[in-house]
């Protein structure tokens, strides 16, 4: 059985400064084939689709598609803050290796 991701609460803290669900944004973490290492995130602000698997605290949401929801099973997605900037990051348990870029993966 898959887990959904877990999202922490800076993640959902930094949606709330940036006014996401205000626009009527969430955001939105994907995995697409692609990146250095054969996956790599997609990570925006979009409107939540019908299919998409939401993840709510205090009015601001994390959404995930159907064909991505498998690779981030039980992953983690936080919100960083470091002297090369601030992004959001995810944790994922199911990668087994990934590049410097911190956005590419393999499984």
């Amino acid at each position: 059985m898959q887990l959904p991701p877990k999202v922490t609460d800076r993640a959902y803290a930094r949606l709330d400064e940036i006014g996401a669900a205000d626009q009527g944004q969430a955001l939105r973490v994907a995995v697409e084939g692609g990146g250095c290492s054969g996956f790599q995130y997609d990570i925006r602000l979009d409107a939540p689709a019908d299919d998409d698997t939401v993840l709510e605290k205090d009015g601001q949401r994390v959404v995930v598609d159907s064909v991505s929801l498998p690779f981030l099973s039980g992953a983690t997605i936080d919100f960083t803050e470091e002297l090369i900037g601030a992004r959001f990051t995810i944790d994922n348990p199911n990668a087994t290796s990934s590049c410097g870029c911190g956005t590419s993966f393999s499984i």
